[in-house]
């Protein structure tokens, strides 16, 4: 599987996650070379945006302290990584359908790909394409998660599967939320 894969992987369950299946990367493997490398991005991202022109993003960012946010950000990101694997398992079992804890961890390095690659639009000194690009992620992951879950539990019900994705996501989102305030609050 490669990065070229996730967009098949967005609008369908078949496509890439039946090579991932068969390929069954381990979990460190994941890690190292895509949730590490790929959950950089944000918090550098927001450094460098906050440093050289926060202020045309949001009045006052520049004065943020970004050399503590983004360390805290980029390990906010890791626990949740951690936190979000077992969480999928955990509303997947509850749903009465199967998926192993790896599978489980599968979904939660390859659905956030699309956030993590919407932080490079902070390359750009407006709020308003940042904001978009970040919806578009989020909406990308959102696709990715519900055909994770179809793919990897073998589903045959897509209601059961939309619902892990609604729950997952939204638990997601919290962590997002809780992950910015820090940024808000300085």
């Amino acid at each position: 599987m490669g990065f070229m894969s996730i967009p098949r992987m967005m609008v369908s369950s078949e496509a890439g996650w039946r090579d991932l299946e068969r390929q069954h990367p381990t979990v460190l493997s994941l890690f190292v070379w895509m949730v590490l490398p790929l959950s950089i991005l944000p918090p550098a991202l927001l450094y460098y945006a906050g440093t050289h022109y926060g202020d045309a993003l949001i009045v006052g960012w520049s004065t943020k302290p970004w050399p503590l946010i983004s360390p805290m950000f980029f390990l906010c990101e890791l626990a949740a990584f951690v936190g979000m694997g077992w969480f999928i398992r955990s509303v997947v079992d509850s749903s009465a359908a199967p998926i192993d804890t790896h599978d489980a961890y599968v979904v939660a390095a390859i659905a956030p790909v699309p956030m993590w690659l919407s932080s490079l639009a902070l390359l750009v000194p407006n709020l308003a394409f940042v904001a978009a690009v970040a919806l578009t992620g989020l909406a990308a992951s959102c696709a990715l998660m519900y055909h994770g879950v179809y793919a990897l539990c073998h589903m045959s019900d897509e209601v059961r599967a939309a619902s892990v994705t609604h729950t997952v996501m939204a638990a997601g989102m919290l962590c997002w939320a809780a992950f910015l305030a820090p940024i808000l609050m300085f």
